[in-house]
Formats: C-alpha cells, structure tokens, sequence
C-alpha cells in the first residue's frame, strides 16, 4: 500500500505540494479504471441490505422503548427519522464480505446456532441480571425488564445464560477458507450498537453546535431542549452499554468508541486555539476527524470481522479498519465542503457555519495557505466582530474548498484499493460503491 495515500495527516502543509502530485495520479489511474467498468450494473448497497435495515430499525425502537413516555419520545426521535445507516450497512457488508475467511468461522457458525455457546440471537437478547436487578422497565421487554420495587426478595431465578455449551466446538478444520455469505447474529447486534453509539452522539452534538435542523426536522434541542437531548444521549448510550462487549476479543474496541466522541469536544476547542501552525492545525484537524467519524466507521468494520472468526495475524481485520478508517475521514471531508456548497446552492446562504463555532475545518486550513492572513482569525477563533464574514471571505476566494474535496476523493480512493485483497463478491462490490456515494452526497 502506498503510504502516501493512507497517512496524508503527516504530509500536509509544508509537504502538500509533494503529497498532492501521487495522489492526483493515483486518482486519475482509479478514475480510468473504473471507466473501463462503467458498463457493467453496479449494485446497490441500500436496496440489497434493505430488509436487514428494516429489521434493525424495528428492534431498535423496541430496545429503546422506556416506563417515562417523554424518555422514550426523545431517544426514539431521531431514530423515526430517515437516517443514512452508513455505519450498520458498512458492518453488515463487511460481515458478508469476508465471513467464511478467518480461521475461527467454523466454530463462530456453531456459536451462532449451539444454545449455551452465546451466539444464538436469543441469548443475545437475555439481560445480564435478573429483570429487577436494573430497575429499568422497558414496555417493550416485560419479561426481561421490571419496575422498581421498594424490596427486594432473595429468591432463585432462571438462569439467563449456560455456563458452558451444551455441546463441544468442531474442530478446527484445514479445509481452504471460502465465503459463506451468512451473517451472524452477533454482527446484525453489532450493527445496532453502532448506530445507537452514532445516534446518541448526534443527541449530544446538536447541543454543542447549536444545531436547529437535523434531516430537514427540527434537531432534538430544538424539539425538546438541551437538558433532554443530553439526557436521551445518555440513555441511549446505557441501554447500548449492556449489549456490547460480550466477545472479548471486540469489547475494548466498542468501548473506547464513546471515549473518543467525547474526545472529539475538546479536540474541536484545541483546533483553532492560538499558537498553533498551519501544519499542526491540520494534525488536529484531521485527528479529530478521525475521532469525530471514522472511528466509529473503522472499528465497527474491524468488530464484524472480528466476530466473524478472523484470527490474530489475519489480514482481513486490519483490511476492514483500512477501509472503514479511510471512508470515514472521506465523509466527514465532504462534509465539511458540503457546509460551504449546499448553504450556497439550496439554502442561499453564504455557508461556513462552523467558522460561526469556531471551528476551522478543511477549507479555511487551506485558504490558511494561500491567504496567511486568515491564521490570525483561525487562532483566536473567529472571535471577533467581522472575524467570521472575513474567513468566509478568504476561503470563497481561495481554492479550499475544491481541495478539500479533492482530499476526500484521496482517502475515498485509499478506501476502495484496500478492498481489492478480499474475493471478489456481491459485497465486495457494494463497499466500493460506497465510497462513491460518500463521495457523490449532496447532503
């Protein structure tokens, strides 16, 4: 792999010149490549995966549901609204794409259909605890959920899963690995905790950025105020909490991924405090690019894999965190060149409203380069009267926006040509389609 392409964090600035010259043949190479492919039916990823999503979003909204009626309503709100589900669509592609290849696929297959094993879609669904250890009453779950009740009897209850399986593993097979194209249990679960862990920073989000408007719907703040929305991200998160972390060998990654979105709110502050260089504005930028959306992306990528048997020194683990990592910073990109060109195009606004948070994304970072004047407002972050028209100004007037774009479409190529070491498959196919739709948004 070139590694030009996969870590262009450490070669912008004073080096983009140098970085720009591969990349932009690099891009030219794919783009003639895909030409000669543009005559075959690409597939749609969305319209192959729709019954699955469909079945997500239903047992989310029974996972969600809560004994306080306005708890349920706020952390069901975004959820009733059409959502993109780019991140269960890259963990159920993902899981299609290369289960059948790791060395422990045959005994996760067991797992997923041995009562006791722990990987039947009905032990995934047994609570931890007996139903009024929690407290936590959901209408929806009444005979895993209870109210709360003043005493508590010491009594026995059934048991909520074996200690051991019932029967013993298949042995481990040299038998040439080859896709299976069933999905287990454990992934579709996996699915659903990356949205709920998407949802619920996006109940958080809204209230830092302020934001009026979430899918054309008013934003949760908005609709219910800030106190609320926090507090549906926290439910959200908690009832994502018990339902993570059940394969050791993927709970450190789910668990570290609210970390990092929390991470992400005081990288935003340190991105334009003052001293700060052009080059070391970009490492922050795109560090917390990473944390704001590709780690969510990339990990989920890598945990289906991982919960499809993929083994230590296996590739396809490390392949699924390049690819998910290298999308996930290419849609964040287009977005934020989306907050320049569609407040433009649609809305008639003259765009940058993250220049009005302080914030100086993709755009204003390589306006920097080619006006110097805009640094002094990126470091005091656009706080002063006129400070934000100004930026606005200088970023329209340089090529910003067109480069940031152009970066995008780097890491989105990056993101396809790691996919070529998996077997060819309807999967496969659709994961490249992806980066282009990524790519392709307007909004």
């Amino acid at each position: 792999m070139h590694r030009r392409c996969l870590q262009p964090a450490q070669r912008i600035s004073q080096q983009t010149q140098t970085y720009w010259r591969p990349c932009q043949q690099h891009s030219r190479s794919l783009t003639t490549a895909a030409s000669a492919e543009s005559s075959k039916p690409r597939p749609d990823p969305f319209a192959i995966l729709a019954p699955q999503l469909t079945d997500l979003r239903a047992s989310l909204l029974s996972m969600l549901g809560s004994g306080h009626p306005a708890v349920t309503e706020i952390t069901k709100y975004y959820f009733l609204h059409p959502s993109k589900q780019i991140r269960p669509v890259i963990v159920l592609l993902m899981a299609q794409a290369t289960n059948g290849l790791g060395g422990n696929w045959n005994r996760k297959l067991w797992e997923s259909g041995c009562e006791g094993a722990g990987g039947t879609a009905e032990e995934l669904d047994r609570p931890l605890t007996r139903p009024d250890v929690l407290n936590d009453w959901n209408p929806n779950m009444p005979r895993d959920t209870a109210s709360f009740d003043v005493m508590f009897k010491l009594r026995p209850t059934r048991t909520h899963r074996h200690s051991r399986p019932m029967t013993s593993p298949p042995p481990s097979s040299n038998v040439q690995p080859k896709l299976s194209g069933v999905v287990l249990p454990t992934q579709r679960r996996l699915a659903q905790i990356v949205e709920m862990l998407h949802t619920a920073s996006l109940l958080h989000d809204d209230v830092i950025d302020e934001s009026a408007l979430r899918r054309g719907a008013p934003s949760a703040p908005a609709a219910f105020g800030n106190k609320l929305s926090v507090l549906g991200g926290n439910f959200v998160l908690g009832r994502a909490e018990p339902r993570r972390g059940r394969d050791p060998a993927t709970a450190g990654d789910q668990a570290r991924d609210s970390d990092e979105l929390t991470r992400d709110v005081l990288k935003s502050s340190a991105a334009s405090r003052g001293g700060h260089t052009n080059r070391d504005a970009w490492n922050i930028y795109l560090q917390k690019t990473y944390l704001k959306t590709a780690s969510l992306m990339a990990k989920g990528a890598r945990s289906s894999v991982v919960l499809g048997g993929c083994k230590e020194g296996e590739v396809w683990k490390e392949i699924a965190y390049a690819y998910g990592r290298n999308l996930g910073i290419a849609f964040q990109l287009v977005d934020d060149v989306l907050d320049y060109e569609y407040a433009s195009a649609t809305l008639g606004k003259p765009g940058g409203a993250d220049l009005q948070l302080g914030l100086a994304t993709g755009p204003a970072l390589y306006a920097w380069e080619e006006h110097p004047e805009i640094g002094e407002l990126i470091q005091r972050k656009f706080e002063h009267p006129g400070d934000v028209e100004l930026a606005r100004d200088y970023v329209l007037r340089s090529s910003g926006v067109q480069r940031t774009r152009a970066l995008a479409q780097a890491y989105a190529d990056k993101a396809k040509e790691v996919l070529q070491q998996l077997p060819d498959s309807e999967a496969k196919a659709c994961l490249e389609v992806l980066t282009e739709r990524v790519i392709g948004r307007k909004s």
